[in-house]
C-alpha cells in the first residue's frame, strides 16, 4: 500500500465521523420532540424518562471502556457503532413512552463508546504536543452532529415523517463501519504509515503514559484522585449540552413561539458555535504553553476562562428578544465546548494508554449522571417554575469545576 505522510490526522478525520453520526442519532430526539409529543401525548414529565433512560444507558460508559482497551479500537468500536446504528433504525418504529424510554436507554448504553474511543484514538496516535488539537478536532464531530439534527428532521418531517430521521441516520451509521474496518489499524500495524512517523508518536509520548498491558488495571486506576476531579468536573460541566440538545428545541417552541422553519434556521445556530469553541479550548492551551505555562496548568486555564464565558447563560430567560436568547445559548456552547473539551483532553495528560478509556468512561459516567439529574428534576419542575432557575444554575456550575481542577489535580511526575 502507498504510504502516506500523516495517517494520524486521517484516523483523526475519520473519526469525526462517527462523533457527527453519534451526536446526530442521540439529537434527533430532541429536535423532534414537539412532534412526537403531540403525535404520541407524551408529557414534559414522561419526556424527562425517555431523556433520562439515554443517560442512564450512557453511565455505562467505563464498561464500554474497558472493553475497548481489552480488544483494541478496531473490532470493539465496530460493534459498538454497528449496534447503536441499528437502535437508532428501531427508534423509526417505536410507540408509546415506554416504547421510546427502552430505545433511548439501550442507545446510551453502546454510543457511550464514543468518548472512550475517540480520547484512545488520540492517545496511541498524537504525540502529547498535539493531543489538545486532535482531541478538539473530533469534539468537533458532536457538534456538527447537533448542527444537522435540526435540518434532518425538518427534512424528514416536510417530506416524510419524522420517523425517516432515524432511519436515515441509522443508515449513515452502518455505512461509516464500512470505512472504519477498510483504514484503521494501530500505529505499529497501520499499512500507509512511514516510519518516521511512526518515530514522531513514539517520541512524543511520555514514556509514563505509554506502556501497555493486557488488561486494564482497575483497582489501581480507581484509588486515584485525579480520576474523581475529573469526574466531578464533568458531572458539573454537561448538564448544559443536555440543556442545548435535549431541551432547547422545546423551549425555543414552548417559551419563544418558533415553529418548525424557525427551528430548522436558528437551532442549529450553538452547536455551530460550539464547533469553534472546540477549537478555540486548545488554541488557548497552546498560547499559554508558548508563554511559559506548563500543560496541565494551560489546561485549566483555558477551562476557567470557559466557566468565565459561560456566566452568559444566567441570562437567557431573561433576554428581551428570542434571537438575544439564541444568542446567548450559542455563547453557553462556545464556552461549553472550549471547557469540555479541554478537560477530556486532560485525561490522556494524566493516565496512561491501558487506561485512558476506561478513565475517560468513568468520567463520562459522571457527566452522564449530572445531565441524567438535571433533566429529571428539569422536566418534574420546569411546567411550574419555568426555564430561567435552571439557566441560572448552568451559568454557574463551571466555575466550581474550575475551582476543582485549580485545587485538586495533581501533575504527573
Amino acid at each position: 500500500m502507498r504510504r502516506f505522510r500523516s495517517v494520524r490526522w486521517t484516523i483523526i478525520g475519520l473519526f469525526v465521523g462517527a462523533m457527527v453520526i453519534n451526536y446526530l442519532t442521540r439529537s434527533i430526539l430532541g429536535v423532534a420532540a414537539p412532534a412526537i409529543m403531540t403525535e404520541q401525548g407524551i408529557s414534559s414529565a414522561q419526556y424527562s424518562w425517555i431523556t433520562g433512560a439515554f443517560q442512564f444507558g450512557i453511565m455505562f460508559q467505563p464498561v464500554a471502556g474497558y472493553l475497548l482497551d481489552l480488544i483494541g479500537l478496531k473490532i470493539g468500536f465496530t460493534l459498538f457503532v454497528a449496534v447503536w446504528s441499528l437502535i437508532t433504525m428501531g427508534h423509526g418504529l417505536a410507540t408509546g413512552w415506554l416504547g421510546f424510554a427502552g430505545l433511548r436507554g439501550a442507545l446510551g448504553l453502546v454510543e457511550g463508546s464514543a468518548q472512550p474511543a475517540g480520547m484512545k484514538v488520540v492517545a496511541e496516535w498524537f504525540p502529547a504536543r498535539e493531543r489538545g488539537l486532535a482531541g478538539g478536532i473530533y469534539q468537533i464531530g458532536a457538534s456538527f452532529g447537533a448542527v444537522f439534527a435540526p435540518m434532518l428532521v425538518a427534512w424528514a418531517v416536510f417530506h416524510h415523517s419524522w420517523r425517516a430521521a432515524f432511519f436515515v441516520a441509522g443508515g449513515l451509521g452502518l455505512a461509516w463501519v464500512v470505512a472504519w474496518l477498510a483504514w484503521y489499524a494501530p500505529p505499529q500495524r497501520h499499512r500507509a504509515i512511514t516510519a518516521e512517523e511512526q518515530r514522531l508518536i513514539v517520541d512524543g509520548q511520555e514514556p509514563a503514559l505509554a506502556r501497555h498491558r493486557r488488561r486494564p488495571p482497575l483497582r489501581e486506576l480507581l484509588r486515584r484522585r485525579n480520576l474523581w476531579t475529573i469526574a466531578a468536573t464533568r458531572f458539573l460541566a454537561d448538564p448544559v449540552w443536555g440543556m442545548l440538545s435535549l431541551w432547547m428545541p422545546l423551549y425555543l417552541v414552548k417559551v419563544r413561539h418558533f415553529d418548525l422553519t424557525q427551528i430548522a434556521m436558528f437551532a442549529w445556530l450553538p452547536f455551530l458555535a460550539a464547533d469553534l469553541g472546540c477549537l478555540f479550548g486548545p488554541a488557548v492551551v497552546a498560547w499559554l504553553q508558548r508563554r511559559g505555562v506548563d500543560l496541565i496548568d494551560a489546561r485549566r486555564g483555558a477551562f476557567t476562562l470557559g466557566a468565565v464565558l459561560m456566566t452568559g447563560m444566567m441570562f437567557v430567560g431573561t433576554a428581551s428578544s428570542p434571537l438575544a436568547a439564541v444568542a446567548l445559548l450559542s455563547l453557553g456552547g462556545f464556552a461549553h465546548q472550549t471547557l469540555s473539551v479541554t478537560v477530556i483532553t486532560m485525561a490522556s495528560d494524566l493516565f496512561p494508554q491501558d487506561q485512558v478509556a476506561t478513565a475517560t468512561g468513568v468520567s463520562g459516567t459522571a457527566a452522564n449522571l449530572g445531565v441524567l439529574i438535571f433533566t429529571l428534576v428539569l422536566g418534574s419542575m420546569v411546567d411550574s417554575v419555568g426555564y430561567q432557575p435552571f439557566f441560572v444554575m448552568l451559568g454557574l456550575l463551571d466555575l466550581v469545576g474550575a475551582a476543582l481542577l485549580w485545587t485538586l489535580i495533581r501533575k504527573p511526575a
